[in-house]
């Protein structure tokens, strides 16, 4: 059997899904999923799907769904249909050469690896080599106005199941809103995200977040602030986690040589697709990183991608991942992504991702559509 399939045309769909509330962190409000999806379809007839999902307005990234739109109808379709005979496995390669934002790149080799999948009889998990087991799921909790809201919300998530809490921190909302948390649950899996709000000054804040036992501490200085970094973690008994810090291999490599974190996020959109998340999960493991997967969040089809990593046995986190209806007032596939009473999400068995999109939702949420033929 081939190693590859041969593209026949690739749609671009522009969608839009509110959010159940307003997503607030250290930089932005966010009231809606802006996102691309990718639906491939071979010479066979066989569909695949993936999805472009920065966050609007540089939220935390750079790129943005405009960014990833034009990458993607000007550059990356082009180029595969340009390919002919495909072959998943090494297409991040190809991807590697062209000028584009990550977020694109995971789209469209999502959509590659879903269909090849499909053409197959095969699960992701399975192509890679990943043994299927439930994946432990944690949940993000934003900036709120009160402590009293941050509290109740950190108890409806923990009755839900999740099985550790991340709240977002910034200057002036840290150690009180820590402190609160950790005195309401002394014994909660708990860590903290500062999505890059902070300086090496700071460093008297972190010794006091120090003090509560939690898990990590994600992403507390610049993203490129990585000598500052490893200052930071010798002084800290917590573990430091990179997130924007950990967009590339290159910048993996940085990490590890400056002893900036112990730990490292690993986000599927943000590094440019399965494979590269892959390869960096080997990297930073073999350097005695632990990982784990998270989220941007995206849709449906990009979480489910992740979903099939995140049963990788080098991922001994929680993941970021969650159930659709913690973030959207609807999600476009079917199942949608739950969790169970236990804190697991478990992926459905059958070919691709295991989950089926569905259309007359896409309809729905559509601002825009783009289509390319052979």
């Amino acid at each position: 059997m081939s190693d590859s399939i041969a593209v026949r045309s690739v749609v671009l769909y522009r969608v839009r899904v509110p959010f159940v509330e307003p997503f607030r962190i250290s930089n932005g409000v966010v009231a809606e999923k802006d996102a691309i999806l990718i639906e491939l379809a071979t010479e066979e007839g066989i569909a695949g799907w993936g999805e472009a999902s920065p966050m609007s307005g540089s939220f935390y990234s750079d790129a943005t769904p405009d960014s990833s739109w034009t990458a993607l109808r000007e550059r990356l379709v082009p180029a595969l249909l340009a390919v002919g005979q495909v072959n998943p496995a090494t297409f991040f390669e190809v991807l590697r050469e062209q000028r584009a934002d990550q977020f694109a790149k995971a789209g469209i080799e999502g959509a590659l690896w879903d269909a090849y999948a499909n053409s197959r009889q095969r699960s992701l998990c399975e192509l890679f080599g990943i043994k299927r087991r439930p994946i432990p799921s944690g949940v993000a909790i934003g900036i709120f106005e009160t402590i009293g809201e941050l509290i109740g919300r950190v108890r409806r998530y923990v009755s839900e199941g999740y099985q550790r809490v991340k709240i977002k921190i910034q200057p002036g909302w840290d150690v009180e809103p820590v402190a609160a948390v950790r005195a309401r649950f002394p014994d909660l899996p708990l860590m903290v995200d500062a999505n890059a709000a902070y300086t090496i000054d700071d460093l008297h804040v972190f010794r006091e977040l120090d003090r509560f036992g939690l898990m990590m501490i994600e992403q507390p200085l610049a993203a490129d602030a990585i000598e500052e970094a490893g200052e930071l973690q010798a002084h800290l008994t917590t573990p430091l986690c990179a997130d924007e810090s950990a967009e590339s291999l290159s910048m993996l490599d940085q990490l590890i040589e400056h002893k900036a974190v112990r730990i490292i996020n690993i986000k599927v959109q943000r590094v440019g697709g399965l494979s590269e998340a892959l390869l960096m999960m080997q990297v930073a493991c073999a350097a005695g990183l632990r990982c784990w997967v998270g989220t941007m969040p995206e849709l449906g089809i990009a979480s489910a991608h992740a979903l099939h990593l995140a049963m990788h046995s080098g991922f001994s986190f929680p993941t970021d991942i969650e159930a659709s209806s913690r973030w959207y007032v609807d999600d476009i596939l079917e199942p949608a992504i739950t969790i169970d009473r236990s804190g697991f999400i478990r992926v459905p068995d059958g070919s691709g991702t295991g989950f089926k999109v569905d259309r007359k939702k896409i309809e729905r949420y559509t601002t825009a559509v783009e289509r390319f033929e052979l």
